[in-house]
């Protein structure tokens, strides 16, 4: 069973993150360690060792060890490929691919990890003369990798080595791999606060890393004239004017520079996601090399914004390149296994507020097929698909939000038409009591101790396959690899749930009982007397013509021919994990027309249009794209 890949998130203003439990997931030193790994008391030995060797002061080598990992070892984390206590970086091509970029299937993979600051890992290794294996997984040398990339900065950048701290700040600065003066700045003030209160944490066998008290420690902020740091002051948030927001840049390696949509690259989607940890966090998180990013992050609190990513540009939020290239997307403070508890009333209206401001300058559609959770987004190839994130969750109130935004799913009276009509999903929230088994895997809060049934509000229905509450759940076989003969009532398993204002094609009804069609197979959700759906106007029923299924893809990219000469073409290819395909006599619903299909190429900043249009069809809990020619289309009545 997938469960949701968590962020590493940066252990600056550490002391916050602890106090609402967002570290809770992170292993102790003592955990994470192999048995065969140097321990401590060694490791406050390895510190002083690699201080001596390349002449970093020692509480320079403390303070960023503190700054970069909290003293906590890690073995390589899948987004920013960042390695033990130093966090030497080495971001990978397959790990792009398949992490917030989403980049699978694209000709330019090398373009997403040609940044230096992501691979100081092989720096470290051509000053250690150490492997990058054994910088990766063998502490001491590890953090000897550390202090010589310090050494090398401090020499590069002052020409010599120095004794007191204050002389470190600009190496201390290109430590962090930030571009931003301000990020930069904030980075190193970390690491000064460090060193001026001093810092301990236990080790594995009872002993301790330590780092002694400096009370006048502090930065020389004249250093950082010594690097070509980014100061131009920050381009204005892009919100509404009553809103609070600011804008403060993410790394420059988790996005990409564009010009939407001027460029005729549209922007189509709004995505909601959840942080999985606090506020500052997130953001100190998208600041950090190697990772994903969003254009704005919310406060849960009070609905306070901080922009990280110009509207204009491209942010890797979701885990699909194509969906990244025409969204925009909007972190929430928080944990999606307890959602309806962190998804605030302030939260609701600052986030309505900006969704209606944005879909109003971009034209993006008010439905549930373009106003999504980022656990509506497809995977864009077969590899993908089970990877791909659950968050904000069904805790999140989709019926009161979409009211909010001017766009009510649940208008009209309740019930469910004839067979081959279209139906919405209508459940409401409160009174939709439904009940998640929730693991300590689901949640970096820390505050579910062990896996256990969990009741309260949801914007979803389970879907069986058959008409009776005792029947099994759907079975997704590409999540469950085959290993399970059901789905789950698993909080993060997206396979086995419908969610409010999604719409799909009745395919029988008996009783209290209505199937729908869903992921290629016959679905069945509890529906008496028609009260959790309302029959959909104004939709395209979308049927395979013929007597073979009609291909789904997870991208829209121009055909390969339809490229110009020098530009590699990214591979547009169908889904053909088990069940992805619309078969025949089997139909899916489109809230709009097709569109085109496009492509980006952020070196040459060349935008790339296809003949093909696609429809964005709901095929499950997620929505699939569909050829247009490849599928036959019926709108059904406006009123």
């Amino acid at each position: 069973m997938h469960k949701r890949k968590k962020r590493w998130l940066p252990t600056a203003a550490v002391g916050g993150a602890l106090a609402i439990g967002a570290f809770a997931f992170l292993p102790s030193l003592a955990q994470a360690m192999n048995a065969d790994d140097p321990q401590s008391p060694t490791t406050q030995a390895a510190f002083a060792a690699a201080a001596e060797e390349f002449d970093v002061p020692l509480p320079v080598l403390l303070g960023v060890a503190h700054q970069e990992s909290g003293w906590q070892h890690h073995t390589g984390y899948s987004e920013t490929g960042g390695w033990g206590l130093m966090n030497l970086t080495d971001v990978t091509s397959k790990m792009v691919s398949g992490g917030a970029a989403g980049a699978a299937g694209r000709s330019d993979l090398a373009s997403f990890t040609d940044h230096p600051e992501l691979h100081t890992l092989r720096a470290a290794a051509k000053l250690t003369g150490a492997s990058a294996d054994k910088l990766q997984h063998d502490q001491k040398e590890n953090i000897r990798g550390g202090a010589a990339l310090l050494a090398a900065y401090q020499k590069q950048l002052t020409g010599g080595t120095a004794k007191d701290p204050a002389q470190w700040t600009a190496a201390v600065a290109k430590y962090s791999r930030l571009t931003d003066r301000k990020a930069a700045a904030s980075y190193v003030d970390g690491v000064f606060a460090a060193i001026k209160s001093g810092a301990k944490r236990d080790a594995a066998d009872g002993g301790s890393v330590t780092m002694k008290a400096q009370p006048s420690a502090k930065p020389m902020a004249a250093q950082y004239n010594k690097l070509k740091l980014k100061d131009a002051g920050s381009p204005k948030a892009e919100c509404p004017p009553s809103m609070n927001c600011k804008f403060v840049p993410a790394a420059a390696s988790n996005g990409q520079v564009s010009n939407r949509p001027a460029n005729g690259v549209k922007i189509t989607q709004i995505v909601l996601h959840t942080t999985e940890g606090s506020y500052e966090n997130a953001i100190k998180t998208f600041q950090t090399a190697g990772g994903s990013s969003s254009q704005y992050v919310m406060r849960s609190s009070d609905g306070e914004v901080t922009q990280m990513v110009p509207n204009k540009d491209v942010a890797f939020g979701d885990g699909n390149y194509d969906s990244n290239l025409h969204a925009v997307q909007i972190e929430h403070e928080g944990f999606s296994a307890h959602g309806a508890d962190w998804y605030t009333t302030a939260a609701y209206e600052q986030t309505a507020k900006l969704v209606k401001y944005l879909a109003n300058r971009y034209d993006v559609p008010l439905d549930r097929q373009h106003i999504l959770g980022h656990d509506n987004v497809t995977g864009p190839s077969n590899g993908t698909i089970a990877g791909m994130h659950w968050d904000p969750g069904n805790g999140w109130d989709w019926t009161r939000f979409m009211r909010m935004i001017g766009a009510p799913v649940d208008e009209g009276k309740r019930g469910v038409g004839p067979v081959g009509s279209a139906v919405t999903i209508t459940p409401g929230f409160e009174k939709n009591q439904q009940t998640y088994n929730i693991c300590p895997n689901d949640d970096p809060s820390g505050a579910i101790k062990k896996c256990g049934p969990v009741t309260g509000p949801s914007s979803a229905l389970f879907v069986r396959t058959e008409p009776r509450e005792d029947a099994p759940l759907v079975l997704d076989p590409v999540v469950h690899g085959g290993k399970d003969d059901k789905g789950t009532n698993d909080v993060s398993d997206w396979t086995t749930t419908v969610q409010a204002g999604q719409k799909f094609v009745v395919a029988e009804k008996k009783g209290d009982w209505t199937a729908i069609w869903f992921g290629g197979q016959k679905g069945w959700i509890h529906n008496p007397g028609g009260k959790n759906t309302t029959p959909a106007k104004d939709v395209r029923i979308i049927k395979a013509p013929g007597k073979d299924a009609a291909k789904v893809y997870g991208t829209a990219y121009p055909d390969a021919a339809e490229y110009p000469k020098g530009m590699s073409p990214s591979k547009q290819e169908p889904l053909t994990a088990k069940n992805y395909a619309i078969p025949a006599g089997q139909a899916y619903v489109a809230d709009q027309p097709p569109v085109g299909a496009v492509d980006f190429s952020p070196s040459t900043q060349a935008v790339v249009k296809g003949a093909k249009k696609y429809y964005t069809v709901q095929f499950n809990h997620r929505y699939v794209l569909v050829d247009a020619a490849d599928v036959s289309a019926k709108k059904t009545a406006r009123h």
